[in-house]
């Protein structure tokens, strides 16, 4: 073979690998950004949703442990305690695992970078981190521990002496609820930019308030639930 088609068979080998990485790359691409779509959507659809119910149902506190107990522990259907749990506990596996993966891929630069949307993204981290961990502790204590041991949920009396008496517990729940108000509402933030549902700087703005209310309303719906349970005790 000449040099000159030694040449021209170099440069095509070269072009074909190129566009082997070009297409590697772009299928990676493509899967990381389907990834990030449902991790997204299953931490809107149905867990912020169903938490916000959760927040909104723990407040029947205020009318007594009966109508507490009936608005956050019972059900009207054991298929229906199924069916809430898978609701509920797959996509929060799911979601988690891909927070998990996208904390060990992302790290933030806020010494570098002192921006607001840096302070914030280093906030929803932390708060991810928190609040799995809240929320492991607390399904366990408070979901499966009781249905494993006793086969009832946790009574409306002993969660509410412990809030009364355990500094810790009404701590961990105060903290707990904050990370979470701050995480479903930075939440919807992202989730509304990221499904491209907001672009003009007035829409930004528009979203900016929503997400303070959001955020403000969760927390006294989630601190309002933890005073109601409190106070219940004498």
């Amino acid at each position: 073979m000449s040099p000159r088609g030694s040449s021209v068979l170099n440069i095509r080998q070269m072009s074909t690998a190129t566009h082997s990485e070009h297409g590697a790359g772009k299928a990676a691409h493509d899967r990381s950004f389907i990834r990030a779509r449902l991790g997204s959507f299953l931490a809107f659809f149905p867990l912020a949703i169903w938490s916000t119910g959760h927040l909104w149902n723990n407040l029947a506190a205020f009318q007594g442990g009966e109508k507490w107990s009936a608005a956050v522990t019972e059900y009207p259907h054991p298929a229906a305690q199924v069916a809430t749990g898978v609701v509920v506990l797959v996509p929060l596996a799911l979601h988690t695992a891909w927070g998990v993966k996208r904390l060990a891929s992302a790290r933030p630069n806020n010494l570098r970078y002192g921006f607001f949307a840096n302070l914030k993204y280093a906030l929803q981290r932390l708060s991810a981190i928190g609040l799995a961990l809240f929320l492991g502790a607390h399904l366990w204590l408070a979901m499966l521990h009781p249905r494993l041991t006793t086969g009832r949920p946790e009574p409306f009396a002993d969660i509410a002496r412990e809030m009364h008496f355990h500094a810790p517990t009404l701590i961990v729940y105060l903290l707990g609820t904050l990370g979470l108000a701050y995480h479903l509402a930075n939440g919807l933030h992202t989730f509304t930019m990221g499904w491209g549902l907001v672009a003009s700087r007035r829409a930004l703005r528009k979203l900016d308030g929503l997400v303070v209310l959001v955020f403000l309303v969760l927390l006294a719906m989630g601190w309002g639930a933890i005073y109601a349970l409190y106070s219940a005790v004498a």
